[in-house]
C-alpha cells in the first residue's frame, strides 16, 4: 500500500480538500476583523457574535478554514497549557491555578458547544493517559503528576505499570498518569462545523484572502482593505508570514502518521477501548489517538524547524520522519509491525521565545492577538477566544472585567526569537540533543533525566 504524503492531513481523507469560500470582494468596513480562520479565529468570531449579535465581524483566511494546525493536529482536546510554571513565578501560584482551572473547563466547553451546534466531531471523553518507558521517564512522570495535582488537578491518577496496561498496553511501560480532562476529537470535523456555525450567526468568512499587512484599524489584502476598530491576529504557526512578525513566534514543525484500520485481533492485543489520548514522557515526545474508524494516528516532532521560518508545502513530510514515526509506533505497539501506514503529514505550531501562550488587546491601537500554544491549541484556543471576547467587550464599553481578563496570560509579552541563522541552528541542535537524550534514557542506565536534556531545557527557555 502506498502512503499518502501530505494532502494537508489524513483528517481530510474522508471529505477531500474543501473548495474555498469567496475571497474578499473589495474594501469593507466592520466592527471586528479577525485574521486567521483556524480554531482561535473562529472561536473568537463565535463568542463575539453570540455576545453582541449586531457586531459586524469578518474573518480573513489565506487558504481555507482549517488549512493550518486546526486541520492537522493530533486531535487532543485536553487541558494542557503552555507556560503555567512561568506564570506562577511571575504572578503567584493562585493565578496559575486559576489558569489551569479555566483550561479544565475549556475541555467541557468545547464539547458543550459542539453538541449545542450539532457538530459531530467524533468527540470521545476518555481522558489523557501519559506513560513512562524508562526509569528516567518514570521520575519525570512522577514529578509531573505531583505538579499537576498541586495546580488543582485533583482528579488525576498516578498509575503503576499494570494499571496503565489495563487502559492501553504500551510495550515497555513502567508507569503512567491519567486525567479525565481530555477527549479525542476529529480536528477537521470540529473546525468545519465551527466555521458553519459562525456563518449561521452572520459572520462573514472570506477565504483565499491573504492579509499582507496588519496595522491599527486596517487589515490589508490584495483584494481590498478591511477597516475596523479591532483587528485580531489569530495566525498561530503562520504568524511569521505576517509583515513585521517574523521573529514573534517560531513555526515549530510537527508530523503525524495514520495507520490503516486495525483488525480486531490487534486491538485485542493493544486494548485502548476507553477513547484515551496517549502521550509519553520523552523529551521529543509522541502523541496519539485511536481514531473513530479504528486507526492509530501518531505524531512527533520530525524535522522541527525550517530555515527562515518557512512552512511546509501542503503537509508533505520527509521519508526519514515517516520512518522514525513508524519506528515509535512499532516499538510501542509491536503488534502493528505488519500494519500499513496510509497517510503522513506535517504542520506548524506557534512557539514563543519563553514557551508561554498569551492573549493581548492593545487598547490604544485596537490590535489584539492570541496564540503561542506550543502544540496544546485545541482547547487552549477556545479559552483564548473567550478571553479576547471579554477584552473587546471591556474596551468597547459593552462589558466588564471578568475572571478570564484577570488570567495571568493576558497581556503577557516576551522577547523576540533570535535572527537567522542563530535560531535555525539552535532549534535543530535542541531537538538533536533531546533525541540523543531519549535514546540514552531508553537504555535505562540512569533514573535521572539526561544531563544534556536538562541543559537544553535551560538554554531554550522551555523550563
Amino acid at each position: 500500500m502506498t502512503t499518502v504524503n501530505g494532502g494537508i492531513s489524513f483528517w481530510y481523507a474522508g471529505t477531500g480538500i474543501p473548495v474555498p469560500r469567496e475571497p474578499l470582494p473589495g474594501d469593507l468596513d466592520a466592527d471586528v476583523v479577525i485574521v486567521g480562520g483556524g480554531y482561535t479565529g473562529l472561536w473568537t468570531a463565535y463568542y463575539l457574535k453570540k455576545a453582541v449579535p449586531f457586531l459586524r465581524i469578518a474573518v480573513l483566511e489565506a487558504k481555507f478554514c482549517g488549512y493550518g494546525a486546526s486541520g492537522r493536529n493530533g486531535g487532543w482536546l485536553y487541558n494542557g497549557i503552555a507556560g503555567r510554571d512561568r506564570y506562577a513565578a511571575l504572578h503567584g501560584r493562585e493565578a496559575a491555578v486559576a489558569l489551569q482551572q479555566a483550561m479544565n473547563d475549556a475541555v467541557d466547553e468545547v464539547a458543550r458547544v459542539a453538541e449545542a451546534e450539532g457538530i459531530d466531531a467524533d468527540i470521545q471523553r476518555g481522558g489523557v493517559l501519559e506513560v513512562a518507558n524508562s526509569p528516567a521517564q518514570l521520575a519525570r512522570l512522577r514529578a509531573y503528576h505531583e505538579a499537576e495535582t498541586a495546580f488543582g488537578e485533583k482528579e488525576r491518577v498516578l498509575l503503576g505499570a499494570g494499571e496503565s496496561a489495563r487502559r492501553i498496553r504500551v510495550a515497555g511501560t513502567v508507569g503512567g498518569t491519567w486525567t479525565p480532562h481530555g477527549a479525542r476529537v476529529h480536528p477537521v470535523k470540529l473546525v468545519q462545523g465551527l466555521a458553519a456555525a459562525v456563518e449561521r450567526l452572520g459572520v462573514l468568512i472570506h477565504e483565499s484572502t491573504t492579509v499582507t499587512e496588519i496595522r491599527p484599524k486596517h487589515a490589508v489584502t490584495p483584494y481590498g482593505t478591511v477597516r475596523a476598530p479591532y483587528v485580531l491576529r489569530c495566525t498561530e504557526g503562520f504568524t511569521a508570514s505576517v509583515r513585521g512578525q517574523r521573529r514573534t513566534w517560531l513555526p515549530m514543525n510537527s508530523s503525524m502518521i495514520a495507520t490503516e484500520p486495525l483488525p480486531r485481533e490487534i486491538w485485542d492485543t493493544i486494548g485502548w477501548t476507553g477513547g484515551e489520548t496517549l502521550g509519553d514522557m520523552a523529551h521529543a515526545y509522541m502523541y496519539a489517538q485511536r481514531t473513530a474508524d479504528g486507526r492509530i494516528a501518531l505524531g512527533g516532532r520530525g524535522v522541527p524547524y525550517r530555515f527562515g521560518s518557512r512552512t511546509d508545502s501542503d503537509g508533505r513530510t520527509s521519508a526519514g520522519t515517516v520512518a522514525a514515526l513508524r519506528e515509535i509506533l512499532v516499538r510501542m505497539f509491536p503488534a502493528t509491525a505488519g500494519v500499513a501506514v496510509e497517510h503522513a503529514w506535517s504542520g506548524v505550531l506557534g512557539v514563543p521565545r519563553d514557551w508561554c501562550a498569551s492573549v493581548q488587546l492593545d487598547r490604544t491601537t485596537g490590535l489584539g492577538w492570541a496564540g503561542g500554544y506550543v502544540g496544546s491549541g485545541v482547547a487552549t484556543s477556545n479559552l483564548a477566544a473567550r478571553t479576547l471576547r471579554d477584552l473587546v467587550q471591556l474596551d468597547s464599553g459593552q462589558g466588564r472585567r471578568t475572571e478570564l481578563t484577570a488570567l495571568p496570560w493576558v497581556g503577557h509579552r516576551v522577547r523576540r526569537w533570535e535572527p537567522e541563522p542563530v535560531r535555525w541552528a539552535a532549534v535543530r541542535g535542541l531537538y538533536a540533543a533531546y533525541r540523543g537524550a531519549d535514546r540514552r534514557e531508553l537504555r535505562g542506565r540512569s533514573a535521572a533525566t539526561d544531563v544534556v536534556a536538562r541543559y537544553a531545557d535551560r538554554l531554550s527557555g522551555r523550563h
